[in-house]
């Protein structure tokens, strides 16, 4: 058994940068490289894609970012797991186990599967955030449970060198690798919930680095173009060094550490995972040295019963346009035309607003209409009214845009853990 694991998290969301990643692999001593980037709506987004072709759902920049690791990760030994899989993680072994034979690289990926839950959802499940039945939020396109560590564990037994997954609860992909190197039993919800303290720490990336944490006033980050992505060195006792690799920017502090912990959780004293209900009110922070805290404590009681499902459902459209007015009275005149379009189809909207961009002595204006409707036509009649400013006053206005997008909309429900069956597939080159 190791005396300690190095975990990096080179990706907090599915548009996150590339190049941390990679300089985590390089110089971060790493074991394992860890990428998040799947949310709620984002999984939904992806089962879209994968209706219009069973071969897509999996993230959009997946090519690009394995593309660019699979050398570094095979020269440094280090494993990957992400939840790039989104709807489809077996198409997306697939693909990466493609870009590894054009690269003549051994590798053996495991695609975790069974979060998509669709066939045992009927509709009549409780929404936990209207608490009304899901059939009432609209056409229903997916369901998917969160699963825990527990699913990625026989992937690491197997001896995966890239794990990737669906929906995943997000620290449950940092919890997985530290039980299987430390060999922590699954029931000691204490060790777990010390392990879900990293992961939910890590999860989001340049966020504990000083990312989301900057201002420039109040809270000043240096060197903010470079920021680099966090490294957890985690020990057998489940205490923890959160770091980042020496000359990179941003920083790690206290204050980096406490907002990020405090981030998402409605009750510090009861943060649910597949894998444990943990107290983050029994955790303590420490400075130890420049860029690096100290982390230790946390308590835990047994996994739920049930898994959070993330489910989509179609919520109409969302139809949008703009328009600029520059020079005198510009703002005046960007109101009149609000106003006007307001008059004439407010009314054949379920919402609608309007929004004024750079506001009253900019001496320029952009206006923006948008509206939502559960038909795609209604939704145009946006954009073609914005057009229509054009020569129908008021004068000046220019450099118009308009645009139509379905919108999908994410409600949550709770279902059995037991009806929930996870699995892998290996595939090799």
């Amino acid at each position: 058994m190791k005396n300690s694991v190095r975990i990096g998290c080179g990706a907090g969301f599915s548009g996150d940068r590339l190049e941390p990643a990679i300089v985590l692999v390089e110089k971060g001593r790493l074991d394992y490289l860890v990428l998040e980037c799947l949310a709620e709506r984002t999984i939904a987004l992806a089962q879209k894609r994968k209706a219009n072709d069973p071969t897509k759902g999996y993230d959009p920049l997946l090519e690009r970012r394995v593309e660019k690791l699979l050398p570094l990760l095979k020269q440094n030994s280090v494993k990957l797991i992400t939840n790039m899989g989104a709807a489809n993680p077996m198409s997306a072994a697939e693909k990466i186990i493609g870009l590894a034979n054009k690269m003549q690289i051994d590798l053996t990926v495991a695609a975790v599967l069974g979060d998509d839950v669709f066939h045992l959802i009927t509709g009549n499940e409780i929404s936990t955030e209207t608490n009304s039945r899901l059939a009432d939020s609209g056409e229903l396109i997916s369901a998917n449970a969160y699963l825990g560590a527990d699913a990625i564990l026989p992937a690491l037994e197997a001896g995966a060198d890239i794990i990737i997954t669906g929906r995943v609860a997000d620290p449950s992909l940092f919890v997985a690798p530290l039980v299987h190197e430390f060999g922590w039993d699954m029931n000691n919800a204490n060790i777990i919930a010390k392990a879900t303290i990293v992961g939910h720490l890590m999860e989001c990336a340049g966020q504990i680095t000083g990312g989301y944490f900057a201002d420039p006033v109040d809270k000043p980050v240096r060197d903010m173009e470079n920021l680099g992505h966090p490294v957890a060195e985690v020990f057998s006792d489940g205490t923890s060094l959160i770091t980042k690799v020496e000359g990179t920017g941003g920083v790690i502090n206290l204050a980096t550490v406490k907002e990020q912990l405090l981030y998402e959780v409605t009750n510090p004293k009861e943060y649910i995972t597949p894998d444990v209900v943990t107290d983050f009110t029994t955790v303590f922070l420490k400075a130890n040295g420049k860029d690096c805290v100290h982390v230790s404590g946390g308590n835990g009681v047994k996994q739920p019963g049930t898994l959070k499902v993330s489910v989509g459902y179609k919520a109409g459209f969302m139809g949008e346009g703009e328009i600029s007015y520059a020079g005198h009275h510009a703002y005046e005149r960007a109101q009149l035309a609000g106003k006007t379009i307001s008059r004439r189809i407010k009314n054949l909207f379920t919402g609608f607003r309007i929004d004024f961009i750079g506001g009253n002595n900019t001496g320029e204006v952009r206006l923006r209409v948008a509206g939502r409707t559960p038909l795609q036509k209604t939704a145009e009649q946006i954009g073609e009214e914005v057009e229509a400013l054009y020569t129908n006053g008021p004068a000046g206005g220019g450099g118009v845009r308009k645009y139509v997008t379905e919108v999908i909309g994410i409600v949550s429900t709770l279902i059995d853990r037991n009806l929930v069956k996870s699995s892998i597939e290996l595939e090799k080159t």
